[in-house]
């Protein structure tokens, strides 16, 4: 029985690691569950101004003046074996920094000019990103870029200053005329359940591991001699 007593113990505190992790995704399932009914509960609501410090993923109605001339390029998505880009374009605002608008996708090869909105753009507000150690490097020169940063894309189209965060334009897409926007606001992978079941099957996994272990050691266990008087 010594023999089990070190793999017995490693069993257990793997196991409580197991279970536990198996436990925290049924938790994260659940607050993302909230998450996204309150990403369909907005989606229903109608756009709100924008506000000084809006929260990301709001869905607001911004106001303002389309730099037609001033045109980036960010990401690079396929669609119908067409390989594309988002248009982001500067929106000046009055008594406010300009805004950068993903105005949506638009194949790189596009025979026919753009099509820019006119009046008020719906949309949702877009954080920031940071580039990482593997991101795709920008192009500055090309305005072409594979990260999100809107002081850095301001820079590249000649302005001081631009707004800290992007808005996403929301809209019907037309047959043909672009660039396309998107038609509803984005919704986080919910995948936490696979991976509970996942850490659970693992746990059993181990069990049953050990259990065969044990029944094993058990089996070639030396018998004791019999005791002498």
């Amino acid at each position: 029985m010594k023999r089990l007593l070190v793999p017995g113990i490693s069993t257990l505190v793997m196991l409580v690691v197991l279970i536990g992790l198996g436990t925290w995704q049924l938790q994260r399932r659940d607050w993302k569950a909230d998450i996204l009914a309150q990403i369909d509960a907005a989606e229903r609501l109608p756009a709100i101004p924008m506000p000084a410090n809006p929260t990301p993923f709001a869905k607001v109605s911004v106001s303002g003046h389309l730099r037609t001339d001033l045109v980036a390029l960010y990401g690079a998505e396929v669609r119908a074996d067409t390989l594309g880009a988002h248009v982001i374009v500067p929106l000046e605002r009055a008594g406010a920094d300009p805004l950068l608008v993903d105005l949506g996708w638009a194949p790189n090869q596009l025979r026919a000019p753009l099509v820019f909105p006119a009046g008020a753009i719906e949309g949702y507000v877009r954080p920031a990103e940071q580039a990482g150690a593997f991101s795709a490097k920008d192009d500055p020169s090309k305005r072409l870029f594979y990260t999100l940063d809107p002081p850095v894309i301001g820079a590249a189209l000649g302005l001081a200053r631009v707004a800290p965060t992007t808005l996403v334009a929301m809209g019907p897409s037309v047959l043909g005329v672009f660039p396309q926007p998107v038609d509803s606001l984005p919704r986080p992978p919910d995948n936490h359940l696979q991976y509970a079941l996942t850490w659970f099957g693992f746990a059993a996994t181990l069990v049953i591991i050990f259990l065969l272990y044990a029944r094993k050691s058990l089996r070639h266990e030396p018998e004791q001699p019999p005791h002498r008087v």
